[in-house]
Order: structure tokens, then sequence, then C-alpha cells
């Protein structure tokens, strides 16, 4: 999947400079050194510059070998931006390599700061429009709903980040997993699914989904818009995470989580 070339003379900050970011926010990842936010040392940092600074590492990881297989919001409940003081939701790329599986426990140690959401995963069939997408676009290539727990993280220090902090970071994301469960978008009311979380079998988050911009399906409609200016389609195949249903949960070792969505099924994810 093509991922987008630069957009020439909207950044405010110099080429150079945004390639010296992303080179702190990729050893910060591979060494698990977080870096101090992004937004501090450089106040004029915008959310063009943050995207580019994203796309420069993602188009490393595909020059290894990496394939993008989806993409993600983040930020999209009230309750998430008033936890990490932003003001709209941030987007990020989903690589093959960093899904995790529920009959494998996630090595917590390679992480910075892994926190778990919980989340109602679109399965796109076909392609979405861009500049013009619409929620009637989006259910129309919708081939079906999945329960998912995302896996974040955050490389820059004590999850201190404004919105460019996040976005140039890939949305904060590290991994999912997808439970295997699949329905169909007439099969279920996506505004009105139940999600339950527990770790360790206590329940410790509980939420709907129309937390999520008061509809999934306007989450994923607002990305495919948004990201369209950087030549970024989302795809027939892709995975796309609209945004949790739920507040964050840290993540430690040896914990077990389990989400349960009402008429959707559940999934798990264990950390070592």
């Amino acid at each position: 999947m093509p991922v987008a070339g630069e957009q020439e003379g909207t950044a405010m900050l110099p080429t150079q400079l945004r390639t010296r970011l992303a080179d702190e926010l990729e050893a910060a990842e591979r060494d698990r050194t977080p870096v101090d936010p992004l937004v501090a040392r450089h106040p004029d940092i915008d959310v063009v510059d943050a995207y580019e600074i994203q796309l420069i590492n993602i188009r490393r990881r595909l020059a290894a070998g990496a394939r993008v297989v989806g993409h993600k919001v983040g930020l999209s409940s009230l309750a998430m931006q008033q936890m990490m003081g932003v003001d709209e939701p941030d987007y990020g790329h989903l690589l093959d390599d960093m899904q995790v599986f529920e009959d494998r426990p996630v090595d917590t140690s390679r992480y910075c700061f892994p926190r778990v959401e919980v989340e109602v995963a679109f399965v796109l069939g076909k392609d979405l429009p861009g500049a013009d997408c619409t929620e009637s676009d989006v259910l129309d290539a919708t081939v079906a709903f999945a329960p998912s727990i995302e896996l974040i993280d955050s490389r820059i220090k004590d999850w201190k980040i404004g919105l460019a902090d996040t976005i140039a970071d890939n949305a904060s994301s590290a991994g999912w997993v997808l439970g295997a469960q699949r329905v169909a978008p007439s099969g279920v009311d996506i505004k009105g699914i139940d999600a339950v979380l527990t770790r360790n079998g206590e329940r410790i988050a509980e939420g709907r989904s129309d937390a999520v911009l008061g509809n999934p399906v306007t989450a994923v409609a607002w990305l495919a818009r948004k990201v369209e200016s950087f030549g970024v389609r989302l795809k027939a195949g892709d995975i796309v995470l609209p945004g949790s249903c739920t507040r964050a949960v840290d993540a430690r070792p040896g914990d077990e989580f389990h989400a349960e969505f009402a008429g959707l099924g559940s999934v798990s994810l264990t950390f070592s």
C-alpha cells in the first residue's frame, strides 16, 4: 500500500529538523528510551509537520520489509482527549509487524509505557474515497466489525504528549489483536455495542461504542478525509481501528486482559 509523499510548503519545520525528530523517535522505540516532548522543544510544530515525521519512519519500516495493513484513529473519545490533554483525534498506520496475538504472550519489556484500549475494528472490503468520504461510504465498504484490543505505547517521556507528539509517534500505536468473531454491519448497531474490559479477572473499564465521536463510523470517515491530503487512502482489506470505547489501561508484566463486546464476541491479550 502506498504511503504519502510530502506536502511541500505547508509544514512549519525544516525538512532536516523533521528528519532529525524522526530519528529520535525511531531510536526511542528501538532502545526503549523515551524522549522529551517534541512540542515543548519545538513550539512551532504543527499537525502537518507531525504527520510528515510519522511518514518518514513508516517509509523506513516499509523499506525494511514491513507492510501497511491498516490505520488507526486515536484520542477519539472525550475521555481520552481529556486524559491526554488534547482537543482532536490523532491518526497512524498499522503495520503487519505490529500485530500481536491472543495465544502468544506479549513481552512487556519491548515497550516503554504500554497500555491497552478496547475498540471495535472495521475490516474493509472496498477502497474508501478520500476527501469526500461519508459515513455511508464507510458502511458500504465495511465487510465486518471485529472485537479488538489495541496496544498503545508512547516514545514520549511519561505520556506527556501534545497532539503533534502523538501524531509524530505514529499515534502512540504499538500493536493490536483481533478476536475471532466477525459481524456484518447489518448484524449489529455500531453505536450501541457495550464493552467490558477485565484485567486478571477484575472488571476495570467499561464503555460503549458511541464514545467514539458519537459513532465509530464517523471516526473512520474523518480519517479517510484527513489523510487523503497526504496521499494516503484506506484500501480494501485494511483494518481500521476507530478509537477506544473505554479509557486506556496500563499493561504490566503478568496481566491478562479480556474484552467482551455485546453482540460482537471477545478478545484477549496477555503480557509476560
